[in-house]
């Protein structure tokens, strides 16, 4: 194992149990050894994502037997590296980095992730806070608007829009020339999309909402919507689009199961499916990967840019996602190694 001065002990943020925000505690752990093709990766920041509170409650796509590391995405620097070629590569390079799903998260002062993919050289022009949200929600905006160019859609209808990846594929969309239909749920959320911008923001708490979103998806010919909340959205989305439509679900807000009526099915021509950005990535091959990768570094400090609401240390982690859960608009949140 090749590797820089690094200490015998860590401290991580750790989950009891798959009850949630009061299952976290911070306790010292061994730093963990990278073994073939890995690399260990000492941590400068990791933000809180929904899909962080779903994982804290059991309720995401992979799930290790308590306790583990919770923490899907961060950034650090590349301290060590275990047998084989893959890894040499990224010893002392800044990386962004994706939890492997195996219970090493982000949420430690060191983590060990593959150097097949889930380490990504960060340009010299990205801060590691900034390189900290890099993958998720970045990778995910682009991946919409591919999606939505290779199905020839001009127009997209995307939910939980007021989100710092719903306000990010605004802006990417702006720059690529397609239209979004922006759906909120409150009136100050509104205002922000519109500040930025977005010409169609719907507030789903109005009375009207569903013939406001069915005439808006018929004036602007829309027939692919990207569903963040689930449950009876879902139904509301397909009843508003024309004919021949899709709704693509990618993450569960409600805690509630996509809704579908037979209708839609039968003779309607509508279909429903999922994203999951990890099986999306992983269709591709290495070359496909670093195009997107650089295409997505490019525009970190514009398009895909995140605002940064606060910074807590990991011994405050509990305070941190209580702070996301109770505003989960406005700027992301950072965790950090105690300084």
């Amino acid at each position: 194992m090749t590797k820089l001065q690094m200490p015998e002990e860590m401290t991580a943020v750790v989950l009891d149990s798959f009850s949630g925000v009061e299952a976290l505690r911070v306790e010292q752990r061994p730093v963990p050894k990278p073994g073939k093709d890995e690399v260990l990766v000492k941590v400068a920041a990791s933000p809180i994502n929904p899909s962080d509170l779903a994982y804290l409650d059991g309720n995401y796509g992979f799930k290790n037997q308590p306790p583990v590391v919770p923490g899907g995405e961060g950034s650090g620097t590349v301290v060590a590296v275990g047998p084989g070629m893959a890894g040499r590569y990224f010893l002392g390079k800044r990386v962004a980095c994706l939890s492997q799903g195996n219970g090493s998260g982000m949420w430690a002062e060191y983590v060990v992730t593959t150097a097949k993919g889930g380490a990504l050289p960060l340009h010299d022009g990205v801060s590691l806070e900034q390189g900290a949200m890099s993958m998720v929600n970045p990778l995910t905006a682009c991946a919409f608007l591919e999606i939505a160019k290779k199905g020839g859609h001009k127009t997209i209808v995307l939910t939980a829009a007021a989100s710092s990846l719903g306000q990010m594929v605004n802006r990417l969309a702006r720059s690529e020339g397609v239209q979004v239909i922006n759906v909120v749920r409150r009136d100050a959320q509104v205002a922000l999309l519109k500040e930025q911008g977005a010409a169609i923001v719907l507030n789903s708490s109005e009375d009207d909402f569903d013939q406001q979103l069915h005439d808006a998806c018929h004036q602007a010919d829309a027939h692919l919507a990207f569903d963040a909340v689930a449950g009876p959205m879902t139904r509301r989305l397909l009843d508003a689009l024309p004919e021949h439509s899709k709704v693509t679900v990618y993450s569960c807000l409600s805690y509630e199961a996509p809704q579908m009526g037979p209708d839609h099915l039968i003779f309607e021509d509508k279909t429903l499916n999922g994203f999951w950005l990890g099986p999306w990535i992983n269709k591709m091959n290495l070359i496909q990967i670093l195009m997107l990768w650089r295409r997505a570094q490019k525009l970190m400090a514009t398009e895909l840019k995140s605002k940064i609401r606060a910074q807590y240390p990991f011994q405050e982690a509990k305070q941190a996602v209580q702070d996301y859960l109770d505003q989960m608009t406005g700027g992301k949140i950072l965790l950090r190694p105690n300084q």
